[in-house]
């Protein structure tokens, strides 16, 4: 006769099995990692993501070791409209004086903290608000689906534009028009992705074996509605620079502090004389923020949507 290992000895199927499960999400991750660099376009974001994320770490150490309050731009009236190369001013100045260079990289560190503070606090909202409507159903969906068709008739940025003109010129203002605007969208892709899971087998099986709603919601809805949200995230660090640099280009933004949108609209009178820098270098890195975050936010779509196996 063989005899069988107690439940309590090494080489149990209870004793293997963590170690199996987590064995198996690791090569889950590896096998979502190599998708999503097997893109050169993801590539190239993440490259330029983590070029600007060293800038906005280091941005005290590389540009305001010594300022007092290094958000807001330090002048130099004596140096005003320096083209670039000019000693100490590596990429010019605008017509205040102001160190292009200065203003490009504490900006990286700004569109950093605006980015991860908007989106963080939206996909929270949208996704409790979007998650809650679809579980219960009903009056409570009606409801509030009702409040997020009537944020969703109104344009993203012309919303903001409104919000942050009422509230007064103010990069606290910007973010917070932001994170008014911007949850609506996860609430909607939170909602469709609950109704989704809500009708699957092992949610029966959930509820068959008496396990109880704020458990479920907890275990089995929530963790496994977050991929679309995780997807929209990554192309919202994008867009929530592009609309909040637009809104301090017209002039909805706090004077005189480091920031792209403040720089570029600074440096716009310079440009039919023939003074670009102002304006360029800082429009450059909205672009490359832009486009980083888009192309990396694709690259995670096409990974985690299995329509796309074998594209």
């Amino acid at each position: 006769m063989v005899d069988l290992p107690s439940p309590t000895q090494p080489g149990t199927i209870d004793a293997i099995a963590p170690e199996s499960a987590r064995r198996v999400r690791l090569r889950r991750f590896k096998e979502l990692a190599a998708k999503v660099l097997s893109n050169p376009a993801t590539v190239l974001g993440f490259v330029i993501i983590f070029a600007m994320l060293f800038m906005a770490i280091f941005a005290p150490w590389l540009v305001a070791p010594n300022v007092p309050d290094p958000y807001q731009m330090p002048r130099d009236w004596a140096a005003t409209r320096m083209p670039p190369g000019t000693p100490g001013h590596p990429l010019g100045t605008t017509n205040e004086g102001g160190d292009v260079f200065y203003g490009v990289v504490w900006g990286t560190r700004m569109s950093l903290q605006l980015s991860l503070i908007v989106v963080f606090s939206t996909v929270v909202i949208g996704s409790i608000i979007g998650s809650l409507a679809a579980y219960f159903g009903g009056k409570v969906d009606e409801f509030l689906m009702r409040v997020v068709d009537v944020f969703l008739s109104i344009p993203e940025l012309i919303f903001a534009l409104a919000i942050a003109a009422i509230l007064g010129p103010s990069f606290g203002n910007i973010m917070f028009a932001l994170i008014v605007v911007f949850w609506v969208k996860y609430a909607r892709i939170m909602r469709a992705r609950v109704i989704q899971i809500k009708g699957s087998e092992y949610i029966d099986a959930a509820r068959i074996i008496g396990d109880s709603n704020i458990n479920i919601y907890l275990r089995d809805i929530l963790p496994n509605s977050f991929t679309p949200v995780m997807v929209q995230a990554t192309l919202d660090m994008g867009n929530v620079v592009l609309i909040a640099a637009t809104l301090s280009f017209i002039g909805l933004g706090q004077a005189g502090i480091a920031e792209w949108g403040v720089l570029v609209s600074e440096g716009q009178a310079g440009i039919a004389s023939g003074r670009w820098w102002a304006s360029t270098f800082p429009g450059l890195m909205i672009f490359l923020w832009a486009l980083a975050f888009n192309l990396v936010g694709d690259g995670l779509r096409d990974a985690l949507d299995p329509r796309t196996e074998g594209r």
